[in-house]
């Protein structure tokens, strides 16, 4: 199973979603710290949020194999800048949590994400299950294995003739 890390300001849903993929009883308590997970990487949301600390999420980043970008359905503005994922070197989707509520805006908050830079984007409901599912699968993809692409030995003719060059050249 892949590790998941998740990033997303203050209430936005991060440690219920947590709750919801360990199959766990739903219970409200304040994240204060980085979780360490047997799947997940729980982050507080003031990490996010503060310039201060956001940069030790980084670092954190590199535990994980997939990083999740975590927005409310009912978020009054994005905290992820747009582009955003072209500065993580880790597969980062978007997730969009309490899609239940009566003022969800899904639509906009995928937008959102889309334009933050995320790919695979899973709307969820973490109180009632809806789309968690669907993250869980995902996460049960197996990753494809990284290549290591074997360096060639220099060809000894090139060299030789710019060798050759740059002798005449000096003389």
């Amino acid at each position: 199973m892949k590790k998941l890390m998740l990033l997303g300001r203050v209430a936005a849903g991060k440690t219920t979603l947590t709750q919801a993929l360990r199959g766990e009883e739903i219970k409200y308590y304040k994240t204060q710290y980085v979780n360490y997970l047997d799947t997940v990487i729980d982050t507080p949301g003031e990490y996010t949020e503060r310039r201060e600390t956001s940069g030790a999420l980084a670092l954190y980043a590199y535990e994980a194999d997939v990083v999740g970008l975590v927005l409310s359905a009912n978020e009054p503005y994005s905290i992820f800048s747009p582009c955003l994922t072209s500065m993580v070197n880790r597969e980062t989707i978007g997730i969009i949590t309490g899609i239940d509520k009566p003022d969800a805006n899904v639509e906009r908050v995928r937008r959102w994400l889309q334009l933050a830079g995320c790919k695979k984007i899973f709307p969820v409901s973490s109180i009632t299950g809806e789309g968690v599912a669907d993250l869980a699968a995902f996460l049960q993809e197996k990753q494809p294995k990284k290549s290591v692409r074997k360096t060639k030995k220099p060809q000894t003719k090139q060299v030789s003739s710019v060798q050759k060059t740059l002798d005449t050249w000096l003389l």
